[in-house]
């Protein structure tokens, strides 16, 4: 219980900041992303202020034995380049070029309700419904 709380915090706390920083507008993610045209920076810094406060934490938080909430770290192990994670990367990509969101500010914004935040998040879910089912049929 006590890591879902945790968990639930740290959601709402990540919530926060992306709307604090715009990044659930769409408008502005697209206009971070022309670089011919009115190109705005401004994402940048809110990218780049959260890589300063997170890469010194991870590195402190790491060097525990476990994590003070859970019995082991989660963190990924593999390091390859795949098939799948080039098709993952480019599709998250061209879901963010067009759509102006990534996952977790399209759950932030769908919560606005907003027709083109409630169709990315439901296109979305559809596709990782699907990548799921294949998957699974596939035995990986």
């Amino acid at each position: 219980m006590k890591e879902a709380i945790i968990a639930a915090a740290g959601g709402v706390l990540f919530a926060m900041g992306l709307a604090i920083g715009g990044m659930t507008n769409p408008h502005k993610v697209l206009a971070f992303l022309d670089f011919t045209g009115d190109w705005d920076p401004s994402l940048a810094f809110v990218m780049g202020g959260a890589i300063l406060a997170y890469a010194p934490l991870y590195r402190v938080i790491t060097r525990r034995d476990r994590p003070r909430v859970s019995e082991r770290f989660h963190l990924p192990t593999r390091r390859d380049i795949d098939l799948k994670l080039l098709i993952g990367a480019s599709l998250f990509g061209i879901g963010w070029g067009l759509g102006g969101f990534c996952p977790g500010p399209a759950l932030v914004s769908a919560m606005s309700f907003g027709p083109s935040a409630l169709t990315f998040t439901a296109a979305m879910l559809v596709g990782m419904g699907g990548f799921s089912l294949w998957q699974r049929n596939q035995g990986g």
